[in-house]
């Protein structure tokens, strides 16, 4: 019979989900004679032997306990209870109180990057444990993490930190906030926001730390309940933020225009990087799958191009390569910003293709299922249209478009414009 193994760990928390498991799995060991008292002597037998079976973590270090339920459509209140200020790496349990410190400066991009990471991870919701990198797991520490706070904010000092905004002025990575002053734990919630859906504004992806984990999704604006508390705020550490608009201004000098040689196909350097920063900053993130980077791409060129069609220009002016004047516009915070962006092949209603890969959950898919079921294809479906894409979704878009006499590459399932403009003609 094999030797059984002990080993020291902690003791189990009060959570079962995923990503609390993961996360005991995962922690360091304490050393001896140092961490909690109760820690101590807590012993997990791992025995490699079929005669002792096997319990899964879960079940052996939380009985009883029932994991967290997501909020949906209709809940009502959101439950996110709110934990007061905190340090970075502190204990849970007492506010802090620090002096004012400088604003750390940040870019669109960095925010969203850094809200992406947590999903990624899907870090589990905590009103008093820290993640990893020292920030509290729940909605506001979540936002303080996305804007590189130096301290753990809550629903009640994030205002600080950004200046109000309207709907119209929303980009990616400013946030919508509710703070309710008479009980901050009924309510009170904040999310990031990652860029409109669609032209008609009325549903954007959002960012947000709500239980039982971090979620990215497709969101009515401003939100599922509370409809009419939520504010939105743009971070005063951001280039082209109202509150640093000279240093916006000053950054003309600091980062003149390199030269038209340094951008387009084969451009590899860190002004491309610096100019999809500035584009989605005015606006250009719906033309940005992934961050922008130093390699010269296609999403460059047609943000380019769209910044210059703001501003009137037609013909060469508006190539979507930037030229002196461009660049300028861009690091002074001058000109007009980048509009909604149009639908694509003039298609109305048509989302994009983004919308409808293995994976993605939207409102517009459950949009194409209910339309495929109306024009006579709903066999496809055990059960009735949903949110997520699914093998049924793409089986029926084929039927629809084999239909249309479609057939090889033209008829994948997978729904383009034209596939859009004639299902919903």
């Amino acid at each position: 019979m094999t030797t059984p193994v002990f080993e020291e760990v902690d003791p189990a928390s009060d959570c079962d989900c995923p990503g609390c498991v993961h996360g005991r799995r995962r922690a360091p060991r304490p050393l001896p004679g140092r961490g909690h008292p109760a820690a101590r002597g807590v012993v997990v037998v791992a025995a490699a032997s079929a005669a002792l079976g096997t319990v899964s973590p879960a079940a052996a270090l939380t009985p009883g306990h029932s994991p967290h339920r997501q909020a949906v459509p209709g809940d009502g209140e959101t439950d996110t209870p709110q934990g007061k200020k905190a340090p970075l790496h502190g204990p849970a349990g007492k506010p802090i109180e620090t002096p004012a410190v400088p604003i750390p400066a940040t870019t669109r991009t960095d925010i969203i990057n850094r809200a992406k990471v947590w999903v990624a991870a899907k870090v589990p919701y905590s009103m008093t444990a820290f993640w990893s990198d020292g920030y509290r797991q729940d909605c506001s520490g979540y936002v303080s993490m996305a804007w590189g706070l130096p301290n753990n904010e809550w629903t009640g000092s994030l205002d600080q930190f950004g200046v109000k905004i309207t709907k119209e002025e929303l980009q990616p990575g400013d946030i919508l906030l509710y703070h309710n002053p008479d009980n901050p734990e009924k309510g009170s919630h904040v999310v990031i926001f990652g860029g409109w859906t669609d032209h008609t504004h009325d549903y954007y992806t959002v960012y947000e730390q709500t239980p039982p984990r971090t979620r990215r999704q497709t969101t009515p604006y401003p939100y599922w309940s509370n409809t009419s508390k939520y504010v939105p705020y743009r971070y005063k550490g951001l280039p082209q933020s109202a509150a640093g608009a000279q240093a916006a201004a000053g950054a003309k000098a600091a980062t003149p225009f390199p030269g038209a040689a340094y951008f387009g196909p084969g451009a590899d350097n860190k002004y491309v990087t610096r100019l999809g920063e500035m584009l989605v900053a005015r606006g250009g993130g719906a033309y940005y799958a992934k961050g922008p980077g130093p390699v010269w791409g296609e999403p460059d060129r047609r943000a380019t191009q769209a910044f210059q069609r703001a501003q009137g220009w037609k013909g060469s002016d508006a190539d979507g390569l930037p030229g002196r004047h461009t660049w300028d516009l861009l690091v002074t915070g001058k000109g007009k910003d980048i509009g909604p962006r149009p639908a694509p092949h003039a298609v109305p209603g048509y989302p994009g293709r983004q919308y409808f890969r293995p994976g993605a959950k939207n409102d517009h898919v459950t949009r194409l299922g209910a339309q495929l079921v109306k024009k006579g294809f709903g066999r496809f479906y055990t059960l009735g249209p949903g949110p997520h894409w699914g093998e049924a979704d793409r089986r029926a878009v084929e039927a629809f478009q084999r239909t249309q006499g479609w057939r090889g590459g033209a008829a994948d399932g997978y729904p383009g414009p034209e596939t859009w403009r004639r299902l919903f003609a």
